[in-house]
């Protein structure tokens, strides 16, 4: 057997572990509370605690993010490679990377319930319920406010924490996978956002989005694909405006068009305000039932994805 049909097998069989371990955990979320990355996201606060002080120039600030991404990162991704050859069952370690790297699985149910709390006209259970999702300051969200926050943070936590770990998991390898999360949960906890991050956060910001850049673009086309019949060509025109930049505005456009919702704009960080891009401006701004609009979409991406993924680890195994 060549090393190419080996190397097929291998990926056929990532795309079958990869679907079993989110059956898995999509299973046990529902009997037990899983957060395997709370300690490493407190271990993220005390750090920038330490070495990011308020009294440091922005120079100071930007090379204390670097140094703090280094020593952080680096010890982790040596300690793993290495443990690696001590497994005797592959499969079961890189099932095990990838059950920690998956985001969780409450995103779409707490999602539902923030849009019942908002039909119910309870405001202050639907903050509290999304505060803990998001960056930005939920006290003062009016209703469009929340149900806008609620849809982008659906469709940008699938992005990272799902479809480009699927991809480095599938096409790259388990360790990757793991990598980046542990890294996007350190862009969470450092995002230059934050006035207090500004500087610290500038280093995981910039690696995160460009460890996210094709995986984003591959969802984009498949959003883009879903949007056909409807606005495809505003769709297509947002595909190039913002193909080649280095964020994820290019999903957040093709989604507000594909639900024909204004997304984006003003946002508050800890009290200050951020003026984002906004995105399908000509349009209404979202409303309550866009919320269970968003999760359908989302979903229907994701049985395309692992539709996808299946045919293709059938043609593999069968043709090689």
């Amino acid at each position: 057997m060549t090393n190419f049909t080996l190397a097929l097998n291998d990926f056929s069989i990532q795309i079958l572990l990869f679907i079993t371990v989110i059956l898995v955990k999509f299973v046990l979320v529902k009997f037990v509370d899983i957060k395997p990355l709370s300690l490493f996201y407190l271990y993220c606060k005390k750090l920038a605690h330490k070495v990011n002080k308020p009294q440091h120039s922005n120079k100071q600030k930007k090379l204390s993010g670097i140094i703090a991404l280094i020593i952080t990162i680096t010890p982790l991704a040596i300690i793993l490679w290495l443990f690696a050859d001590f497994i005797a069952v592959p499969w079961l370690w890189h099932g095990l990377l990838l059950f920690i790297a998956l985001g969780e699985f409450h995103l779409s149910s707490s999602a539902q319930e923030i849009a019942q709390a908002l039909k119910a006209n309870q405001k202050h259970f639907a903050r509290e319920k999304l505060a803990p999702l998001v960056l930005r300051d939920v006290e003062k969200l009016s209703t469009m406010g929340l149900c806008k926050a609620t849809i982008e943070m659906l469709l940008l936590r699938y992005a990272q924490q799902y479809f480009v770990i699927g991809c480095y998991f599938i096409f790259a390898s388990p360790l990757l996978a793991l990598l980046v999360r542990l890294l996007l949960e350190m862009h969470y906890c450092w995002n230059k956002k934050q006035p207090n991050f500004t500087a610290f956060g500038q280093a995981v910001a910039m690696l995160t989005a460009l460890l996210q850049w094709l995986p984003v673009r591959l969802l984009a086309i498949i959003l883009l694909i879903s949007n056909i019949g409807f606005n495809f060509s505003a769709s297509l025109s947002a595909f190039v405006r913002y193909f080649f930049s280095l964020n994820n505005n290019i999903i957040l456009a093709i989604f507000a068009l594909g639900i024909d919702r204004q997304l984006s704009g003003v946002a508050m960080y800890e009290q200050q305000k951020l003026r984002k891009k906004s995105f399908n401006s000509v349009a209404q701004p979202p409303t309550i039932d866009d919320i269970s609009r968003a999760i359908n979409i989302i979903k229907q991406i994701s049985y395309f994805c692992l539709a996808l993924l299946l045919s293709l680890a059938y043609i593999v195994h069968f043709l090689y």
